[in-house]
């Protein structure tokens, strides 16, 4: 395997024969959390930012390579997506009082960030189906993100509310 589908299935966790995406939304979580409580928010932006610039330009590369749109195989767009709803997620629960907000940050923003890729909702099924290239694979995953992390913003909030 070279460098370049190391990456873009993050690690191998594309290349699972079952659900691919989910296998690399999973893969991407405990390196996003890692990074989150580690090195802080700040760099978890940064490296999103990168991962995104950089999985743009490399699937344009390897589509016009291997001929094919939106492989399965390709699951960097699921980690850019998945460390933004989790970003949305975590500092949302950071400004809460209630002992458990963190953990259930972590798993609201991963089902919400599933459920937005998956259903693909009004803009985020657009960019997928109309932007080709790897603007079109990774756009829809980066709305998803922003979409599952609102989510889990509003639940956690009312989660606050009812305790």
């Amino acid at each position: 395997m070279n460098l370049q589908k190391l990456f873009l299935t993050f690690f191998g966790a594309g290349l699972s024969p079952k659900a691919p995406g989910t296998a690399g939304t999973l893969a991407s979580l405990p390196v996003g959390l890692g990074v989150l409580y580690f090195l802080g928010m700040e760099t978890l932006f940064m490296l999103t930012l990168a991962i995104t610039i950089i999985g743009i330009v490399e699937i344009n590369k390897y589509e016009k390579h291997t001929g094919v749109h939106d492989q399965q195989e390709i699951v960097i767009d699921e980690a850019a997506g998945m460390w933004i709803s989790l970003m949305i997620a975590h500092s949302t629960a950071a400004a809460m009082h209630y002992p458990h907000m963190h953990i259930a940050a972590i798993v609201l923003s991963f089902g919400a960030f599933r459920l937005f890729d998956i259903w693909k909702p009004s803009t985020i099924g657009w960019i997928d189906r109309e932007l080709k290239g790897g603007l079109g694979v990774m756009g829809d995953d980066v709305l998803a993100g922003v979409a599952g992390g609102l989510l889990s913003a509003v639940v956690l909030m009312g989660i606050e509310k009812i305790f």
